[in-house]
């Protein structure tokens, strides 16, 4: 008999509900490390996302309501949000689709901002 911790599962590997924004900012944060992989269950519903933490992310928060961020202001929204510099990423939605702010300073646009992770 195996013996299975399910609060060790629950915390490793959380399901929450889907979307296409909240896929969008899953791949962003996968892209950076921050997350393992995730898989998305369907159940002909709004679906069922469940992701795999691999323990480098600390903190994740969704920015309600998202607010609009010229090019200008991302440093100040940059210190306000994230613990240093070098540290973490603040996730925008653009015309040029979702992003993190680094790669939104590259491309020179500005957008809103859906939240933020470190």
């Amino acid at each position: 008999m195996v013996r299975m911790n399910v609060l060790a599962d629950a915390l490793k590997c959380p399901a929450r509900p889907c979307s296409k924004v909240i896929v969008r900012f899953l791949t962003v944060m996968m892209k950076h490390g921050y997350i393992g992989e995730f898989e998305i269950i369907d159940d002909h519903r709004a679906g069922k996302i469940v992701v795999n933490l691999n323990g480098r992310l600390n903190k994740c928060g969704v920015i309600s309501p998202r607010f609009d961020v010229q090019l200008k202001d991302l440093e100040k929204w940059q210190s306000n949000l994230l613990p240093s510099r070098q540290f973490g990423f603040i996730v925008l939605t653009t015309s040029a689709g979702i992003m993190d702010h680094e790669e939104a300073r590259r491309k020179h646009t500005g957008g809103k901002i859906l939240g933020f992770f470190f």
